[in-house]
């Protein structure tokens, strides 16, 4: 029981992180290289702080890797950019989506057993995602869902590294630590278009601090005790979470195709978690 209540409080971070920077971007309240700016630098500052508050010492950057960095680097770049023109929940089915692929793909190349109940389970919530970007009049903008699907492909590989990390909260906040250059970097070649606002600065901070940097440290330190397959599916829950606060918090229009996409996604969830 709490594993799940740890795996549900991850998921509400996940589906979080979505609204918060759906809403800063969409009503202009900041740029989408200064909101990543932001997220990093306060995630870092504060996953830092926190080892120096346990551990009495600097980050230890012995389980930090080129490719946990990049990987990172790419999610929340490619997560940001993407949400320039997608809806909260939309963003998320697309993202998780493709974790779940770059995840389950993780799996078999491991040598990881995925029973025929999870095979089921994850080919009806991918047949969600399918559906949701089919071509209608519902469907999503192509180059925004390419940079959500490269955002998913980071976080389903961050996510694959993370479960043979022994140090999670060191290995988060110097994640958190090395992918700050790049985003400065970001911030410095791609000029935003908006100023930056204070509250657009205070939602940044909030995703970076706590949905981002302390959601992740808790992720990774539940994913050495949840099956790749597992960790994967139960991502698929956040666009739904997700989905439900972009309409409470940014009047997001509930579509009948993001309607049955949801049911397919839940229920392929369903599927793989009945035993």
């Amino acid at each position: 029981m709490r594993l799940f209540l740890l795996t549900s409080l991850t998921m509400l971070a996940f589906a979080a992180n979505s609204v918060l920077n759906r809403l800063a971007l969409a009503e202009d309240l900041i740029g989408p290289s200064g909101f990543a700016l932001v997220r990093v630098l306060s995630g870092a500052v504060v996953l830092a702080a926190l080892v120096w508050w346990r551990h009495a010492r600097p980050v230890d950057l012995s389980e930090v890797k080129v490719s946990s960095v990049a990987a990172l680097s790419v999610y929340i770049l490619g997560f940001t950019y993407a949400y320039i023109n997608l809806d909260a929940g939309i963003g998320a089915l697309i993202l998780f989506g493709v974790v779940q692929v770059t995840m389950f793909a993780g799996a078999l190349v491991s040598g990881e057993r995925v029973t025929a109940r999870r095979w089921a389970g994850a080919v009806v919530a991918f047949a969600g995602l399918v559906y949701l970007l089919a071509p209608s009049a519902e469907a999503p903008d192509l180059a925004s869902a390419a940079l959500m699907a490269a955002a998913g492909v980071g976080w389903g590989y961050y996510s694959l590294y993370g479960k043979h990390v022994a140090k999670p909260l060191q290995a988060t906040a110097g994640n958190f630590l090395l992918s700050a250059p790049l985003a400065l970097l970001a911030w410095f070649f791609i000029t935003d278009t908006h100023a930056a606002s204070l509250m657009g600065v205070v939602l940044a901070i909030l995703s970076g601090a706590v949905t981002s940097g302390l959601g992740y440290a808790l992720w990774y330190s539940l994913l050495p005790r949840l099956e790749t397959a597992q960790a994967a599916i139960a991502q698929l829950t956040v666009p739904v979470i997700a989905m439900a606060g972009g309409i409470l918090f940014l009047s997001e229009a509930l579509s009948l195709q993001f309607i049955l996409a949801s049911l397919l996604i839940l229920g392929g969830v369903g599927i793989s978690i009945r035993r």
